[in-house]
Parts: structure tokens; C-alpha cells; sequence
């Protein structure tokens, strides 16, 4: 298999793993997740030449619907940490303490 199809299979499995980890609740299985598929993308960003092979092309175009899929699950958890933040606030700290801080 061509460095590039292994590179991208690579990024396939680290976004499917991302998905699972932005299903659950644990923060540290989230992060490594992100920083999986960070490195991933960087290994298939310096493969320099993908734009110009049909089957990598073809792989990075089915990849696609993945990278969307995690934008919209990222920016729908973080509405909701968002909104819970605001009703914490609403309430005060002594109703309902925060979980994190910062």
C-alpha cells in the first residue's frame, strides 16, 4: 500500500476515534483523540503530492463527510457546555458549583 493510502487510513481511524471519544464524557479520551487526529492530518499534509494521485484523491474526498461530521458534533457539545455554563451563572456558583475551572 502507498505511503499516502496508509496515511490516509491513518486519519480515517483517528476521526472514527474521535467520534466514539466526543460520544463519551471523558475529557482525557477526547484530547488524545483530537491530538491523534492532528497528527494524522499532519502526516497526510506532508505527503506533498496527494493532489496529484486519483486514488488519494478519491480517499481524501470520502474523508470529507467525516471532518463535517466531527465540526458539527464538536460545535454541538460545545453549545452545550456553553448553555450549562450560562444556567450555572444564572444560578449562581452555590446553586450549582462549576465542574471546572479554569
Amino acid at each position: 500500500m502507498p505511503l499516502g493510502l496508509a496515511a490516509l487510513d491513518d486519519l480515517f481511524s483517528a476521526f472514527e476515534e474521535l467520534r466514539v471519544a466526543l460520544d463519551g464524557t471523558d475529557v482525557a479520551t477526547i484530547d488524545a483523540a483530537a491530538s491523534q487526529v492532528s497528527h494524522c492530518a499532519s502526516a497526510v499534509r506532508s505527503i506533498g503530492v496527494w493532489r496529484a494521485d486519483d486514488a488519494i484523491r478519491e480517499r481524501v474526498t470520502a474523508l470529507l463527510p467525516l471532518i463535517e461530521a466531527a465540526r458539527v458534533r464538536i460545535n454541538i457539545l460545545s453549545d452545550h457546555a456553553g448553555q450549562r455554563l450560562a444556567l450555572l451563572a444564572a444560578h449562581g456558583s452555590t446553586q450549582a458549583p462549576l465542574v471546572y475551572g479554569r
